[in-house]
């Protein structure tokens, strides 16, 4: 039995500790009050100096914004202010809609303007007849030679309602044309196509987590299910996230209402919050598979997470990004808004797949990475582990094909563009999206315009051996491999770039239909030409036609 004289004691032990804690505790709030303090005092101190004794006069509104940039940059890169005049693009990633025409716009080297690269379907542009490839001249008299992306950008939005005149040059056509637009909402898909593939699989490609996206993928379900789907692959790969809520709506399609799906644990209770499925599901025995990628971030990983961790999916493809924190939207003074990292998110298991970390950067930019040593193990419903710390682990992986650089530097060019723009204007239709597919002649012709073309892709070896040829002289090396060098230099500069690209053509051919498609039947049908031909997805597809019923 425990002596009164020793409870005594316990309790008079613990009373003390207590106040040593909350000593403590007020100790280092009076600490961070006076810090905070002193910084702002320092802050507000160097700004006014500057501003009394710089040699040229500072722009108040600029040189605070360098400050309060320069700060958050150093925490994470989702933390952002947003003043008064700069939240279109804030409002635009929440809600996937502006205020404009309606078009993606890429620059032109050779122009220096910007030019259309795609009309949206059944958006301004596209209804008053804005064809890829237009060269944008002027807009409502500004010429618009030199103007980047974003001011071009910035002068195509506008509020709903008003009109400008537009100017472009077609490429084959002698005068200008002249258009009059009226701005009006714009919603950026988030479903761009649908379909369904062999064997009864549904086939849904979700472009964003974005306002409605929970409601847009639950009508789609539902209208496959209509036109017999037994099976389901959703395609999140390069979803860059969005919305949680709609995240955990999109969950509840295939689990039970009231299921757990994701938890935000932050300082404030605020950020506290579980987020359960809403409604009643459409299906939870359906076999469905989810395909992600590196791309695949933030509420993506949300829904392919919950996913797996409630053994209602197979996860398909590469590891995801491994965007663990959300952000929230404060208000801070004169209107502007400040997009804030709040909480960590936790998955139905308790892992938080969060990769990299912001406070220990490697260098000024890069953060470090958790190696897979230290993560932790967590169980799902059924037992399977899983992993926290470095995105989601797909159940099934697909290694990433190696693609030619000269892809990418075709993608890039002119000339790539140019060509798919000359083939819509020498075909007044093609085949469905589904079964279009190029000739021998006509690959071969695109080889040969590309090859006529000033198109150079081997930059980047010729930049790599300049810089070994450096490094082998600083460690004095270079004089003995000079002969080596010398011929390898030489053999780069042989340049048979027909040749090159008709070995490559099963890399290269298949985004090059892609790009054409989207000239007849916009970013629906290229995604549609895209879902049948993708090596991917026809992979994806032989593992859900595996899956068993749950």
């Amino acid at each position: 039995m425990t002596s009164p004289l020793l409870l005594s004691l316990c309790r008079h032990c613990r009373t003390a500790a207590l106040l040593i804690i909350m000593f403590a505790c007020e100790s280092t709030n009076a600490q961070r009050v006076f810090d905070i303090g002193r910084g702002l005092e320092i802050f507000s101190d160097i700004y006014r100096q500057l501003d009394m004794y710089y040699v040229d006069t500072l722009s108040a509104d600029t040189a605070m914004r360098w400050a309060v940039d320069g700060m958050l940059n150093e925490i994470d890169p989702y933390t952002v202010y947003y003043p008064d005049d700069d939240q279109e693009e804030l409002r635009t990633m929440a809600t996937g809609r502006y205020a404009g025409i309606g078009a993606v716009i890429r620059f032109s080297k050779r122009q220096q303007r910007s030019v259309i690269e795609e009309p949206y379907e059944g958006c301004p542009a596209q209804e008053a007849g804005l064809r890829a490839g237009d060269v944008i001249i002027s807009i409502d008299g500004r010429d618009t030679k030199g103007w980047d992306n974003a001011r071009v950008s910035k002068n195509l939005r506008g509020e709903p309602g008003t009109t400008f005149e537009l100017v472009v040059q077609r490429p084959g056509s002698h005068k200008p044309l002249t258009y009059k637009l009226t701005r009006r909402q714009i919603q950026t898909p988030s479903l761009p196509w649908y379909g369904i593939l062999a064997d009864s699989v549904g086939y849904v490609y979700l472009a964003s987590v974005t306002e409605h996206a929970g409601r847009d993928v639950r009508n789609v379900v539902n209208e496959l299910r209509q036109a017999g789907m037994k099976r389901l692959l959703l395609d999140l790969r390069d979803n860059g996230g969005g919305s949680v809520s709609e995240a955990a709506e999109i969950v509840g399609l295939f689990v039970p209402k009231g299921s757990l799906v994701v938890a935000t644990r932050g300082k404030v209770p605020a950020t506290c919050t579980d987020y359960r499925t809403p409604a009643e599901p459409i299906d939870t025995v359906m076999p469905l598979a989810v395909l992600v990628n590196s791309g695949s971030a933030s509420a993506a990983e949300i829904i392919c997470g919950a996913l797996q961790d409630l053994d209602r999916a197979t996860v398909i493809g590469q590891r995801t990004y491994g965007k663990g924190i959300v952000q929230g939207i404060r208000d801070v003074p004169y209107r502007g808004q400040l997009k804030i990292t709040t909480a960590r998110y936790y998955l139905p298991s308790g892992r938080c797949i969060q990769a990299y970390d912001y406070r220990r950067r490697v260098t000024s930019t890069a953060a470090t990475t958790l190696p897979d040593s230290l993560t932790h193990e967590f169980r799902t419903k059924r037992g399977r582990i899983v992993r926290d710390g470095g995105g989601v682990l797909p159940d099934s992986i697909i290694a990433v094909d190696s693609v030619p650089t000269m892809l990418y530097d075709l993608y890039a060019s002119d000339a790539f563009f140019d060509f798919a723009n000359s083939y819509a204007a020498a075909h007044a239709t093609i085949a469905k999206p589904a079964d279009f597919g190029l000739t021998d002649d006509e690959y071969a012709a695109f080889a040969d315009t590309i090859a006529a073309s000033e198109f150079t892709y081997n930059g980047r070896t010729a930049d790599a051996l300049r810089q070994l040829r450096l490094l082998a002289q600083a460690e004095g090396r270079l004089q003995r491999a000079q002969a080596e060098f010398d011929a390898l230099e030489a053999r780069l500069r042989e340049n048979d770039l027909r040749g090159d690209l008709i070995s490559l053509r099963r890399y290269i051919q298949p985004y090059l239909e892609t790009e054409i498609v989207s000239r007849y039947y916009h970013q629906r049908g290229a995604m549609e030409h895209h879902a049948h031909h993708d090596s991917d997805v026809r992979r994806a597809l032989q593992i859900v036609c595996s899956l068993p019923r749950q």
